[in-house]
């Protein structure tokens, strides 16, 4: 499956690149003030879906935009066409596709490209996570002022009261920097890489890190919801190495309730 999977998504990246390239305001729509969605999402998600069930037609599907294909079958793929659809729109490289493969409900395979920047990293349970043929493994960074992280803020789009602003205020003074890329899927990869050392979002889907969450585990990191554990997105989510998500936790607990 994961051969099947890497090489469809370097064939929707190539859709990706030249509907980037060729994108006007008339390819925009706006799922709410603040939400764009373009005809390439779009493209992009149905090429995918219409491979995966010509290849595999008992499996279920769920995909940002055209929701859910139901079916009798204990997997499912979990889509995300382009997920950072702003960066995309506004010609920007930080945008991935991302692909999971769920089975019985667990998250087992995870692919996750980024094709303006030509990064393609994967993951299957139990056999490591990979940027190109190279094995990745968070970092061994312990303590936050010794780390670079990223957060992104779906909350504010969404136009949530009870955001991820007061816990950006406390937890940035206690860092050495921090990174905005717009794109969950690819700041998961981005910590499964070492590249970042934590990554904390509120407001996010199931498709926005999907895939991302089998790459950071099979690189060691952790991840878990606001409360440490298990109820994300839902309740947040915290990634990183064992170590820095312990100092993550002790801060968003305490906002666990937003």
């Amino acid at each position: 499956m994961i051969s099947f999977i890497k090489k469809l998504v370097l064939e929707a990246g190539i859709i990706c690149l030249e509907g980037q390239k060729n994108l006007t305001f008339h390819d925009l729509e706006f799922k709410s003030t603040k939400d764009i969605v373009t005809e390439i999402d779009k493209k992009v998600e149905a090429f995918l879906v219409k491979a995966i069930l010509a290849r595999y037609p008992d499996h279920g599907v769920l995909g940002e935009e055209y929701g859910a294909v139901q079916a009798e079958s204990e997997f499912r793929w979990i889509i995300d066409p382009i997920d950072g659809t702003t960066s995309f729109v506004h010609r920007l490289p930080f945008y991935s596709i991302s692909i999971a493969l769920e089975k019985a409900g667990e998250l087992v395979l995870g692919v996750v490209y980024a094709p303006a920047l030509n990064q393609l990293f994967y993951a299957e349970k139990g056999n490591g996570a990979f940027v190109g043929d190279t094995p990745i493994h968070v970092s061994k960074t312990r303590e936050l002022d010794n780390a670079v992280m990223a957060t992104g803020f779906a909350c504010l789009r969404a136009g949530l009261e009870n955001n991820n602003l007061p816990i950006f205020n406390e937890i940035v003074p206690k860092l050495r920097d921090i990174r905005r890329f717009g794109s969950a899927a690819l700041d998961l990869c981005y910590t499964a890489l070492g590249s970042l050392d934590g990554f904390w979002e509120m407001n996010l889907n199931v498709y926005d890190i999907a895939a991302g969450i089998v790459i950071l585990k099979e690189a060691g990191g952790v991840i878990t919801d606001f409360t440490g554990g298990r109820q994300f997105p839902e309740k947040g989510i915290a990634a990183a190495n064992k170590d820095l998500h312990n100092e993550l936790i002790r801060i968003l607990t305490k906002y666990c309730a937003l």
